[in-house]
């Protein structure tokens, strides 16, 4: 009996002890994700179309605030027209699971846009992230809604 009370005792410390992990490691997944979708919105403030482009799949699905689904190419484009003067993200939360990650979160935007298009507006946007075989995050779907300002 003691040697079975041992056992079930030593085993539920192993199993708390990769609980604890598997939490750090996914808390430094959501950093991670979180400083992703940072990089994505300064570097499109700046209009480098090119620090975007290792972000995203190659088959990523964008669909924009207009209903519009856009391909990488097309949003890489996209990010290259346009002139900012405003363009932050905030309330960014990310769940995990597993090798996927689902962030969320509020984007302001005030500029100009594709054909000098004025813009100045908010939305709320969920983009689905994916570790890839060669251990990198890539954004694979993007989806954003307009909200009331």
């Amino acid at each position: 009996m003691r040697k079975t009370l041992g056992v079930c005792t030593l085993a539920l410390f192993a199993l708390m002890g990769a609980v604890q992990a598997q939490d750090k490691m996914t808390g430094g997944t959501e950093k991670a994700i979180a400083g992703l979708e940072q990089k994505w919105v300064d570097a499109s403030k700046a209009g480098n179309a090119d620090m975007v482009a290792p972000l995203l799949a190659e088959k990523l699905l964008n669909t924009n605030a207009d209903g519009k689904t856009l391909s990488k190419a097309e949003t890489l484009a996209n990010i290259k027209k346009a002139t900012w003067q405003t363009n932050e993200i905030s309330d960014v939360k990310v769940a995990v699971f597993g090798n996927t990650a689902i962030a969320t979160g509020n984007w302001i935007g005030k500029g100009t846009v594709e054909n000098g298009k004025a813009i100045d507006t908010q939305e709320r946007w969920t983009d689905t992230w994916m570790k890839m075989p060669d251990g990198k995050w890539q954004c694979i779907a993007s989806h954003s809604s307009t909200t009331k300002i």
